[in-house]
C-alpha cells in the first residue's frame, strides 16, 4: 500500500482509509460485531493504516469497536475521530440534539474518546461540524491545549468554508480537513480545495464513492431500508438514478481501458487530484475493500482526466446532496 503525508504535517498514513461508521451504526442491519473486528484487522494486513470514526456515531459504539479492535496495532495506525454534537455521556444525544464544541466540552469529549479507543493520545481530531454559537478561535485553542497536553497529536476541521480553516488554522494548524468530495460533488474545488493547499492541509474526502452510487452496482430498482441515509437522499429518488446513469457510463468507459471497476476509477480520480488527498472509502465486506485498495494502483493518464473533466462538464448531476 502506498503511504501519503496529510499536508505539510508528518502525518502519514495510507493512500486510502477506512470509514468505519457503518460498521456499527447507520444503515440497517449495522455490522456484527465480532466479523467486523476481523475485517479490521483484514484491513491492517491488506496495508490500511487510517481509520475514521467518531463520537457521535452509535454514539460511543464505534469508537469502542474501533478501539478493541486496533488494540493489537498500536503504534501502527492512525485513528481519527471527532466531537462536535450535543450528547448526553450516558444517555447517548439528548432531546434537543444540536451541536456542542464549548472548549470544556471538547475536553470532555477527549477523554473519553481516549478510553474508548484504548490509546494514550488521540492520532487526529477533527470538530464534526462548525458549531455557530462558539467562536472557531475557542475551538482552535481547546485542541492546541489538548496538544500541549499530550492527549491529541492533530488538529482537523470536517465541512468547514475557506474562511473558517483560515481563522482557524491561525491558532492551531490544521492538518486535515474531511469533506464530501467526489467525482459528482466538487463544489469545495472553488475556494476550499485552492484554501487547504495554499495552507498545507491534507484533505480526507468522505463519501467518494457517492454512498455507493459510484459502483455502478445501483439503479432505480434498487430499495433502501427506512433507516438508510439513501431512502431520504434526493440523490437516489427513481428520477435521479436514471438521470445521473450518464455519470455510471462514463466510469465504465474509462474503467474498461484500465480492466478496473467503476469505483476503482473514482477513486483513483480523487487520489490524481492532489497528493495530499486520501479519501475514506467506508466498507463492511472484504470484496469490497479488496476492490477499492485496488484503485491505489489504476494510474489514469492526462489524457483520461482530460477526458472525464470534458465529459462531466456536460453532464449536469441531478438532487442534491442532502
Amino acid at each position: 500500500m502506498q503511504k501519503r503525508k496529510l499536508g505539510n504535517s508528518n502525518l502519514e498514513v495510507s493512500a486510502l482509509g477506512l470509514g468505519c461508521m457503518r460498521m456499527s451504526f447507520g444503515d440497517s442491519p449495522v455490522g456484527d460485531k465480532q466479523e467486523m473486528i476481523t475485517f479490521l484487522h483484514a484491513a491492517v494486513e491488506r496495508g490500511i493504516t487510517f481509520f475514521d470514526t467518531a463520537e457521535v456515531y452509535g454514539p460511543f459504539t464505534n469508537e469502542e469497536l474501533v478501539g478493541e479492535a486496533l488494540a493489537p496495532f498500536r503504534g501502527q495506525v492512525v485513528i481519527a475521530t471527532k466531537f462536535g454534537f450535543k450528547l448526553d455521556p450516558i444517555k447517548g444525544p439528548s432531546p434537543s440534539g444540536g451541536l456542542d464544541s464549548r472548549p470544556e466540552r471538547i475536553k470532555q469529549v477527549a477523554e473519553a474518546s481516549l478510553k474508548r479507543l484504548r490509546v494514550e493520545s488521540i492520532d487526529l481530531f477533527y470538530q464534526h461540524r462548525i458549531d455557530p454559537n462558539v467562536p472557531i478561535e475557542d475551538v482552535a485553542g481547546a485542541v492546541k491545549d489538548l496538544i500541549q497536553e499530550g492527549k491529541v497529536k492533530h488538529f482537523g476541521l470536517s465541512e468547514a468554508n475557506a474562511e473558517t480553516i483560515r481563522r482557524a488554522h491561525a491558532v492551531q494548524p490544521i492538518t486535515a480537513l474531511q469533506s464530501e468530495y467526489s467525482i459528482w460533488w466538487r463544489t469545495i474545488e472553488e475556494a476550499i480545495l485552492p484554501t487547504c493547499e495554499e495552507l498545507g492541509i491534507g484533505l480526507v474526502p468522505y463519501s467518494p464513492l457517492g454512498r455507493g452510487f459510484l459502483t455502478g452496482k445501483i439503479d432505480e430498482n434498487t430499495t433502501y431500508d427506512s433507516s438508510d441515509i439513501r431512502s431520504r437522499n434526493p440523490r437516489f429518488t427513481t428520477e435521479a438514478i436514471k438521470a445521473n446513469r450518464a455519470v455510471i457510463d462514463l466510469l465504465e468507459r474509462i474503467a474498461a481501458q484500465h480492466g478496473a471497476t467503476p469505483a476503482q476509477i473514482a477513486l483513483a480520480w480523487l487520489l490524481a487530484q492532489k497528493p495530499w488527498i486520501v479519501p475514506i472509502p467506508g466498507s463492511r465486506k472484504l470484496a469490497r475493500l479488496e476492490e477499492n485498495i485496488g484503485s491505489v494502483a489504476v494510474e489514469l493518464t492526462s489524457n483520461d482526466l482530460s477526458e472525464i473533466e470534458r465529459a462531466m462538464s456536460q453532464i449536469t448531476v441531478v438532487g442534491d446532496r442532502y
